[in-house]
């Protein structure tokens, strides 16, 4: 993504409802900031601490997250529209309720995301490492896992539609495993599952 020419952020914190349009988040602390609704439009935030920041309804167009780090950040009912995330290093993060549009999470770790309820069209998580995502009752349409991770998946009350798990590194499901329909994966993948969809619809497995 290319951004156009951006303005430091000079400022302390975040402002809830606040409008941020072409500016640059640098290496800037915003632990336990309130940036509710807050707007975020042609914007850069490198290498920004983000524990327990609290962005709940905030949006995000046209702006990349690059090596932002952090536990607890709320981000329930966020937009994301347009938005690369790269390297993050991110544990208990809220987005339920969320909706990501034309977003790419490449690289880095992603403890415990929730994405409960959220809705997610056009994204590709790519090369990252996400342990215990929570995908319940989420609704995914053109959602790509490219070389990446999944441990202890969550899909309960999913909904695919042209999900790609195909070339996921780890495919890990906890549960919801009956909810695949809409996805593809591998022929390998579907060995390494066989069991759990033998033992969804209750058929024994004996030499």
């Amino acid at each position: 993504m290319r951004l156009p020419p951006l303005v430091p952020y000079a400022g302390e914190g975040l402002e809830p409802d606040g409008d941020y349009d072409g500016v640059r988040f640098d290496g800037v602390d915003l632990a336990d900031a309130s940036g509710r609704g807050a707007r975020f439009m042609d914007c850069a935030l490198d290498g920004c601490a983000l524990d327990r920041t609290e962005l709940g309804r905030a949006r995000f167009i046209d702006s990349v997250l690059t090596g932002v780090r952090g536990v607890g950040t709320d981000l329930a009912e966020a937009s994301l529209r347009d938005v690369e995330v790269v390297d993050a290093r991110l544990g208990g993060v809220q987005l339920h309720g969320a909706v990501l549009e034309r977003v790419v999470v490449r690289g880095g770790k992603i403890d415990y995301l929730n994405l409960r309820k959220a809705r997610l069209k056009d994204v590709v998580f790519e090369g990252c490492v996400l342990s215990e995502p929570d995908f319940g009752d989420a609704h995914l349409v053109r959602v790509e896992f490219r070389d990446c991770v999944l441990k202890r998946a969550d899909f309960s009350a999913v909904r695919m539609e042209s999900v790609d798990l195909r070339t996921v590194a780890e495919l890990d499901i906890a549960r919801g495993v009956d909810r695949l329909a809409g996805a593809v994966i591998s022929p390998a993948q579907l060995m390494e599952l066989a069991p759990a969809f033998a033992a969804q619809i209750g058929v024994r497995v004996e030499a």
